[in-house]
């Protein structure tokens, strides 16, 4: 398979509104199968384990088990920025998947072993592994495809990910009694080695792209500094927004998880039955993303930009906590977890990834992964800790906190919308290289 021509003709522009569905972008886009099948086995591996994660982490110190997951963040950010900025992105793509790999095989050995800590340090990296690996994939994908393609594209690369977000809760409650748990992590690792292969076939498509469009190639070395990623964030207004906006859905998300935990421990008796239902809401929450990615995301970017996929999460998380803080009831709260995460991961996440693609490598990478990873757990860290002190007084101030935090998230997007409106500074400079976006 040829990559696509670096040449862009009017028609061939045109054609970019004209796809009528999946199998039209695939013809057109050939990346686009090696993109999706890189999101399904990525997130399919995820799903494996997340919910023998949360079943461990029920019965631990959540607040404690934070705290940890924080720490280990500050501790790989600077390794992460030192690899990506020593080494081109041939060498710190496949680096990051072996390191993950190796962990499972690592946590395999430890799971058949009676170690105290096992399960506290397997929460741990579980958390860590989800925000740089998919951090990575999608920081890739910009380097791949152009903000007007990642309109038209984000959200079937999105469905691809929420199948595979969907097989793996379902591998695990078929095979958690058949194989124990600790096998799941093989299974697991034997998926996001595939990876490695979409990693490969998507290369030259990168290279076509930077070629075309005049960008530094991704095959040197980025340079730059470790942290540089903390200044890009502190120097430009987009990254702040993106900031803003992750620290406020994170925030809504870890108090509704605290509660949704510590119902999960009183209704369950052992971790089976945990784990059992952690998969069926995880199965209930893809099922809802895929639909809608595949029947609205797409629509609503291409026509309307990033503003409908922004605010119609935070508006329905908004309704969603005045509703719990009226009622706290389980049902309600599992609908509500529902409505969040499936809003998150098929509009809302998908209109920030877009953004991404309009800003340079480094702002891709390292602000990127500051925002996606040190940012995230920090402000899971701060919220966890609050929840502990507002359950003191009934799970009606946590959720009247939650709607505050909402009304945050709602203005964040409506301030980067705005920013995004208008010609980003890479895009001033080089006008001719880089299409402008449509406004909103």
């Amino acid at each position: 398979m040829e990559p696509r021509s670096a040449a862009r003709t009017p028609a061939t522009e045109a054609s970019l509104g004209r796809l009528s569905g999946l199998q039209a972008a695939l013809r057109e886009f050939p990346p686009l199968l090696w993109a999706a099948l890189y999101f399904f086995c990525l997130l399919a591996g995820y799903y494996i384990l997340r919910p023998v994660r949360d079943a461990l982490g029920s019965t631990q110190n959540l607040q404690l088990l934070f705290t940890g997951t924080f720490i280990a963040m500050l501790l790989l950010q600077p390794v992460y920025g030192a690899i990506v900025s020593r080494f081109p992105r041939r060498v710190f793509l496949p680096v990051v998947y072996v390191f993950f790999i190796a962990c499972l095989v690592f946590f395999w050995w430890v799971f058949n072993r009676d170690f105290a800590w096992k399960n506290a340090a397997f929460f741990i990296w579980v958390a860590v592994f989800n925000l740089f690996a998919v951090t990575v994939f999608w920081s890739y994908m910009a380097d791949v495809f152009r903000n007007v393609e990642a309109k038209r594209l984000y959200g079937y690369i999105g469905a691809g990910g929420t199948l595979g977000g969907l097989t793996g809760p379902i591998l695990t409650r078929v095979l958690v009694e058949q194989v124990g748990v600790a096998n799941l992590l093989l299974v697991s690792a034997a998926l996001i080695a595939v990876c490695f292969l979409c990693i490969l076939k998507l290369g030259p498509y990168a290279r076509q792209r930077e070629l075309a469009e005049g960008y530094r190639s991704g095959e040197e070395a980025m340079g730059g500094g470790v942290l540089a990623g903390l200044r890009l964030l502190w120097e430009r207004p987009v990254l702040r927004a993106m900031a803003l906006l992750m620290f406020c859905g994170v925030g809504v998300g870890t108090l509704l998880y605290f509660e949704q935990a510590r119902i999960a421990s009183t209704l369950f008796e052992n971790n089976v039955q945990r784990t059992a239902f952690y998969s069926t809401l995880d199965t209930a929450i893809n099922l809802t993303t895929l639909l809608v990615q595949l029947f609205l995301t797409r629509f609503l970017l291409v026509r309307y930009g990033i503003a409908p996929l922004l605010l119609m999460p935070a508006f329905a998380i908004l309704l969603g906590y005045c509703l719990l803080a009226a009622a706290p009831l389980p049902l309600f709260i599992a609908i509500v977890q529902v409505a969040t995460r499936a809003g998150e991961f098929s509009l809302a996440k998908p209109a920030r990834e877009t953004v991404y693609t309009r800003v340079d490598r480094e702002s891709r990478y390292k602000a990127k992964a500051m925002i996606d990873t040190v940012v995230y757990r920090g402000s899971d860290l701060s919220f966890a800790w609050i929840h502990k002190g507002l359950a003191a007084f009934g799970s009606t101030a946590v959720f009247a906190t939650g709607a505050v935090l909402a009304a945050g998230l709602a203005a964040a997007a409506f301030w980067l919308v705005r920013l995004q409106s208008r010609a980003l500074p890479e895009e001033q400079a080089a006008p001719a290289a880089v299409a402008p976006a449509n406004s909103g």
